[in-house]
């Protein structure tokens, strides 16, 4: 809203200045009504610009300028190399028009489609950062924002620094949220609503990085550079995105290795309730789940399953998927009898 107050105190600016011209100026514009029309007009074509040019970044229009530069370059050179000089006056000037605008437009297209690195080699892109404070980029991938728990973790101050989210990821994003598949749509949109959650949270900066590597297909692949590029951690739930990640020394948070971390610890001998929810692999057995959503599996309790049973840890075993526990039912009158002589 406040764009426009001040792009309509601009179109009225440039109104009066045109009225003004004819009044100091009628040599130069004698209607005193083409003056306003035409100052309107100017700043309405100013204003159309701002609006075509609105999703350009300081960082493309670096570019622009420095292939525009480059582009005029060549072309003054073949133009002072006396090529054309056998041309007359009229058509020696339409050749130097071809020219400038030939190679100033090529010059711009190149410096727009090379790579950030290449580019970033001729004119460094400064960043400037606060003094107080270091910039801690979190660059958060599409795993990541699906799982949800980051965002517990940013809202709870667990995590601080200015989330990073490509503008690509938010492409697979979408891909994923149109699946025809119910299950990956049912992804997408909750990746889609936990980031809008992360927008609307007063606590958290959140940017959009419009930064794409065109020769790299996989989105993985384009994360990783990102990362480097910019000094960010790389957030992810992805294993093997993980692995590339630590391979390539670039900083990494996998929530599921936090989790890990974190989780409760049972140890043998350990007396606990556990709602008994669907059979075993092996006969009798019952599985059921902690809090954390660790298995555990109890033996010889399959005709508890659906209620609440006492149980008792024997052991557990590490697996590629997590960690599984085995345990067996207590004996219910022996605790009572206990709790009764007591």
């Amino acid at each position: 809203m406040t764009l426009w107050v001040i792009r309509i105190l601009f179109l009225s600016l440039c109104t009066v200045a045109g009225y003004a011209i004819t009044q100091m100026q009628p040599d130069l514009i004698s209607s005193p009504i083409a003056g306003p029309f035409i100052g309107f007009g100017l700043g309405g074509l100013l204003i159309g610009i701002d609006e075509m040019v609105k999703g350009l970044s300081l960082r493309a229009f670096s570019a622009m300028t420095f292939g525009l530069l480059l582009g005029t370059l060549i072309a003054s050179m073949i133009d002072r190399s006396q090529i054309f000089a056998f041309a007359d006056t009229s058509t020696l000037w339409v050749i130097r028009l071809g020219l400038f605008l030939s190679f100033s437009y090529i010059g711009m297209i190149l410096a727009m489609r090379s790579n950030k690195e290449d580019f970033y080699l001729i004119i460094p892109f400064i960043r400037f950062a606060p003094q107080h404070k270091p910039e801690n980029l979190l660059l958060l991938d599409t795993s990541a924002i699906i799982d949800g728990r980051v965002a517990e973790l940013l809202e709870a101050s667990y995590l601080e620094g200015i989330v990073v989210t490509p503008r690509f990821v938010l492409h697979e994003l979408q891909h994923i949220a149109d699946s025809n598949d119910a299950i990956r749509r049912a992804r997408g949109r909750r990746g889609l609503d936990t980031l809008s959650r992360l927008q609307k949270s007063e606590k958290l900066e959140i940017k959009i990085h419009e930064g794409d590597f065109k020769d790299e297909t996989e989105v993985d692949a384009k994360l990783v550079r990102l990362a480097k590029l910019l000094g960010a951690k790389l957030v992810t739930t992805d294993y093997n995105l993980g692995k590339i990640a630590e391979l390539q020394r670039v900083p990494l948070l996998n929530v599921h290795q936090l989790a890990a971390a974190i989780k409760n610890v049972v140890v043998p001998g350990e007396t606990l309730s556990l709602r008994l929810a669907r059979e075993g692999k092996d006969k009798g057995q019952a599985v059921g789940y902690l809090n954390d959503g660790t298995m555990v599996v109890v033996n010889q309790a399959q005709s508890l399953i659906g209620q609440q049973a006492q149980v008792q840890i024997v052991s557990s075993l590490q697996t590629g998927a997590g960690v599984i526990v085995f345990a067996d039912l207590v004996n219910t009158s022996t605790v009572e009898a206990t709790s009764g002589g007591k």
